[in-house]
């Protein structure tokens, strides 16, 4: 990794979303334009400083701080009276485990959820996300489960926590059949990815434009590089807790969060569930 001196530059994302009204669009385009994007090295640089002992943070509370905001997005654009049934896809890694404080957070947020955890990592942070939501009655089902069913008959919406910004290769079984149920050509639910859409590149995107295509992404700390092809309709940025110094030391440009806010929207002004343009909160 790159030290303190001759990092790589960062990239400015430079893609402004299209509306009926641009009036409305104003404040989110100017801010999409010139919020930074980050390469998967810096990202995992970015997260071993966090958890260094200049900063002091825990994987458990960046996780914690992480799904809390994606939780807190889904329900913006996603709410409970029109989208009450939640399935989170989690992996393996950090990003699974951000699926799982997710789910949690949407249970009190009233939804109905269910999670498919098919590769459980044993290890206490792990365990301890699973406990608690065992504790509050949410069924965990299987593949075999979803594949016997189409996802849009079952969920109104579908998280998407398989696969992080460490991710590299093609996915193995049964993530592969996971990602094939929410290709487009399986007509599924709307999808939230978090942090990136899994199987995409971190740092080209959808590179074979076969990927899964979201309706929201939420980016965690900056937006990845490959974010910059996403074209959905809902980008977030959640993951309220980088330090002003490490943004200074990565130049990280990144949009001021409202009040008490834990997300905050980056691009597009569609209304709540993907119906059509209009303001916030449409």
């Amino acid at each position: 990794s790159s030290g303190s001196s001759g990092k790589a530059p960062l990239q400015q994302s430079s893609r402004r979303q299209s509306s009926p009204s641009v009036a409305q669009l104003a404040a989110t385009a100017a801010r999409s334009m010139s919020i930074t994007h980050v390469s998967a090295a810096q990202a995992k640089e970015i997260d071993e400083k966090l958890m260094g002992p200049q900063y002091g943070f825990s994987i458990d509370q960046l996780m914690e701080l992480a799904g809390l905001s994606v939780a807190e997005a889904l329900q913006k654009v996603y709410p409970n009276t029109s989208h009450p049934r939640v399935l989170v896809l989690a992996g393996p890694g950090n990003n699974g485990g951000d699926g799982l404080v997710a789910a949690r957070h949407l249970f009190h947020f009233g939804y109905d959820v269910q999670v498919c955890y098919p590769k459980q990592t044993n290890r206490p942070i792990y365990n301890g996300l699973v406990t608690q939501l065992e504790s509050l009655g949410i069924q965990f089902v299987e593949v075999d489960y979803l594949s016997e069913n189409a996802l849009v008959t079952i969920y109104d919406v579908v998280v998407d926590a398989l696969f992080g910004f460490s991710f590299q290769g093609e996915p193995r079984e049964p993530f592969d059949q996971l990602l094939e149920m929410l290709n487009h050509n399986s007509s599924p639910p709307p999808i939230v990815s978090v942090d990136i859409p899994s199987g995409w590149n971190v740092d080209q995107g959808d590179v074979e434009g076969t990927g899964i295509r979201p309706e929201l992404l939420v980016s965690l700390t900056a937006p990845k590089l490959g974010a910059g092809t996403f074209n959905g309709p809902h980008h977030f940025l959640g993951g309220r807790f980088v330090p002003p110094t490490i943004a200074a030391e990565y130049g990280l440009k990144l949009p001021n969060y409202e009040g008490s806010e834990q997300c905050v929207r980056i691009s597009g002004l569609m209304s709540a569930g993907g119906g059509g343009f209009g303001g916030f909160g449409a």
